[in-house]
């Protein structure tokens, strides 16, 4: 049920994202665009969408904040991935947008996918409303800014010039920013379009974070690089703190297990009709990409 969904999700989110760039100049810089939305396993649109439904948002109004989370987290990726960040060569099995085509198109890429997000949030068929849209592209901004993800990237580089490892305080923070920060953006657009309470989700989506990145983290030391598409490892041989560096792999799965335990209760309210948003936490620590 869960991967169905998930698909349906996915396939309706590369429409919205497709037909965001159809008109778009005939340019390299557009044609890296649809290369690096592509793909991916789409769980911060999943989510926008799945907790929209739990107020009676259908799906293709839910799509457009969907394919908004989307464009950020694409646009995140090609600036992670340059040299000048974390330089990496394989994003979902494939050349980064850097290797293919060149840095300054990848900084292009980047800067374009997160104007676009924001235009497909301020569109009227994301909400009839405009305080709504309004609301979401504020809360977006700040979840995408030096209050969010990009705070988290700056940590991020400050640690591996800090000349000593991080602390878990340290570490839980800086990824609360860095990755959380868009996934608790996802989780709560979906009681903002209901023009619902977002502290359910955003209690469910903050704890679903920090297990995602565990995760990751786990991946790096178990994960395989045909399934992951990326380079693994990687952390481990920058020296890099992670959860699993100062945890233990055991006490890693464990803190992500219990993560998951706390993202589950955060939605007792809304009883077994969150019981979608309940498999996706315990995926999220499951996957093996």
């Amino acid at each position: 049920m869960l991967q169905t969904r998930m698909k349906g999700a996915a396939a309706l989110i590369e429409a919205r994202l497709i037909e965001a760039l159809s008109g778009a100049a005939d340019q390299p810089v557009t044609h890296a665009m649809r290369y690096a939305v592509a793909g991916g396993k789409r769980l911060r649109g999943f989510l926008v969408i799945e907790g929209a439904a739990l107020y009676g948002v259908p799906a293709g109004q839910a799509v457009h904040a969907a394919a908004a989370i989307e464009a950020i987290h694409a646009y995140s990726l090609v600036h992670d991935d340059m040299p000048c960040m974390d330089d990496d060569d394989l994003r979902r099995g494939l050349p980064t947008v850097h290797l293919k085509w060149d840095e300054g198109t990848a900084l292009l890429v980047g800067d374009a996918l997160q104007t676009l997000a924001f235009e497909m949030l301020a569109d009227p068929a994301c909400h009839p409303d405009p305080a709504v849209r309004i609301d979401l592209v504020a809360a977006l901004a700040r979840a995408s800014g030096i209050d969010g993800m990009v705070l988290g990237q700056a940590q991020d580089i400050a640690a591996e010039t800090a000349g000593r490892a991080l602390s878990l305080a340290e570490i839980t923070e800086l990824q609360a920013n860095k990755t959380g920060a868009l996934i608790r953006w996802s989780a709560e657009a979906g009681a903002r379009l209901g023009g619902a309470d977002i502290a359910p989700l955003s209690a469910y989506a903050t704890a679903l974070g920090l297990a995602f990145q565990i995760a990751d983290d786990i991946l790096d030391v178990e994960g395989d690089v045909e399934k992951t598409g990326k380079r693994v490892q990687k952390d481990a041989d920058a020296g890099k703190a992670t959860f699993v560096s100062l945890l233990g792999l055991d006490g890693a799965k464990a803190r992500a297990q219990a993560l998951v335990d706390e993202a589950c209760a955060a939605l007792d309210p809304f009883g077994a009709r969150a019981d979608l948003l309940r498999d996706t936490a315990r995926f999220v620590i499951s996957r093996d990409t």
